[in-house]
């Protein structure tokens, strides 16, 4: 997949750039290098590493029989939704043992979305009680692995306990498309929060 270099899009001087950051998050195996990497219009920077029989007591691989590495710090991507509002993604380990770095990606966030595996609905519970907690909006986006939605809408906002306030949307975290639908969704949320409070 080829995108347009940074470097060769023309930018116009008279236009005022706004750069945000937006944390992709949510459990492990969800979708989050993935998603960082499809959207990306950079070289994503990836900090995987190949998974080990010592982790196999901690890391549940139900429905994941396919996965063999794992994010140990973040992922950091960038992509432009317009000629002035350029989004820096940030993605969070899923593993609890790595959530020690969490408050440090997450600093200076404008917004997050939780990438949520409905097969595995439990591992997002804990990113959901992080972003309630500090206050950032967040929109839970339902990854549709192999393009199915196993669960409505209303059934997952009623299993993670979600008040109608934060977005629910449905992605793929494969399709750039997809995925930059719901960066703007996460933008969206974040405006129309900002404006409630104003």
């Amino acid at each position: 997949m080829a995108y347009e270099s940074s470097d060769n899009r023309r930018v116009n001087s008279s236009v005022a750039t706004t750069s945000v950051k937006i944390v992709v998050a949510g459990g492990f195996g969800a979708g989050k290098t993935t998603f960082v990497g499809s959207v990306s219009e950079i070289v994503p920077l990836r900090t995987e590493a190949v998974m080990t029989e010592a982790g196999a007591h901690v890391d549940d691989l139900t429905h994941l029989v396919d996965k063999t590495t794992t994010t140990v710090a973040m992922d950091f991507g960038r992509v432009s939704l317009d000629e002035d509002l350029i989004l820096y993604l940030f993605g969070t380990p899923g593993q609890y043992r790595f959530w020690f770095m969490w408050d440090d990606i997450v600093r200076g966030a404008i917004g997050a979305i939780v990438l949520t595996d409905t097969r595995r609905l439990a591992d997002c519970f804990a990113a959901v009680d992080y972003f309630e907690q500090r206050q950032l909006p967040f929109v839970i986006g339902l990854n549709c692995f192999d393009g199915v939605l196993r669960h409505s809408i209303e059934d997952v906002r009623e299993a993670l306990q979600i008040g109608p306030s934060v977005p629910i949307i449905t992605c793929d975290a494969r399709n750039r498309d997809s995925t930059k639908s719901a960066l703007i969704a996460v933008v969206e949320h974040t405006m129309s929060r900002a404006a409630l409070r104003a």
